[in-house]
């Protein structure tokens, strides 16, 4: 699999991947069709299908454009049927996507929406992780939906700690600061800080991340630790409270 990164909007990342022995390419998301159009002419590859994780309009809103001259299978959550009207291929949990040899497990993911899924490449070793998990961080809670939130990231921790994870927003920095501020001490945090501060300031992406990277040091996947829930009064709590307690902290950081 050959995957190209490419940055949308103002803070979006597009994701092409690629068979070169089939030629089919597959967007994961088309946050704005300039720049994707720009990474296909960049590439040389043809779009062929469009794996959508959620309906929030800075990862869909570039499809329609893309319709009529490139014609691509659209695979969208089943949940998110009446935002993406382009799509031909509704999924849902455990279904399988095929992408050329490729194949992807689809997982329901809610809690940053009620539609979103991700897309694991088990083979590859790679997760397509939309809004749901960033490099040290997480994707904002919309409503109440905090326990399906928390119960979305416990899923991912299941995965290997090799795997590669591709998320929606260079988001990176923004999310050490606070990072830092809710788990001064770990070390490995600080290492990952470093290289993120590194990464940007040489104008590399800090995406793709690994679990194991995240598992380390991403304060939202440390809600089960003792030592966090009594820095937040919560000790003894269970760690969806924990969790909900470091979301809503981040939302006013």
């Amino acid at each position: 699999m050959k995957i190209h990164q490419f940055p949308c909007l103002s803070d979006n990342f597009g994701v092409l991947i690629h068979d070169p022995e089939s030629g089919v390419t597959a967007a994961i998301d088309v946050p704005e069709e300039a720049a994707l159009r720009k990474a296909l002419a960049e590439t040389g590859w043809r779009l062929s299908h469009v794996l959508v994780t959620h309906s929030h309009a800075d990862h869909i809103q570039g499809i329609a454009g893309l319709m009529a001259d490139l014609a691509p299978v659209v695979i969208a959550p089943k949940k998110a049927a009446a935002a993406v009207p382009e799509a031909s291929v509704l999924v849902g949990e455990g279904d399988e996507v095929a992408v050329g040899p490729f194949r992807a497990t689809v997982r329901e993911m809610p809690g940053h929406c009620a539609d979103h899924v991700t897309y694991h490449f088990a083979k590859e070793r790679v997760l397509f992780a939309g809004d749901v998990l960033f490099a040290l961080g997480c994707g904002r809670v919309f409503g109440e939906a905090y326990d399906e939130m928390w119960r979305s990231l416990s899923r991912l921790l299941e995965l290997p700690d090799e795997t590669f994870v591709y998320f929606g927003h260079e988001y990176t920095l923004a999310n050490a600061k606070f990072a830092l501020a809710a788990d001064s001490g770990n070390a490995a945090l600080k290492v990952q800080v470093a290289e993120a501060e590194a990464a940007r300031a040489a104008g590399r992406a800090t995406a793709p991340t690994t679990i194991g990277r995240e598992r380390a040091a991403n304060p939202f996947l440390q809600a089960g630790r003792a030592d966090i829930a009594a820095s937040l009064n919560l000790a003894g709590q269970p760690p969806a409270a924990v969790f909900r307690a470091l979301r809503e902290w981040k939302n006013r950081f």
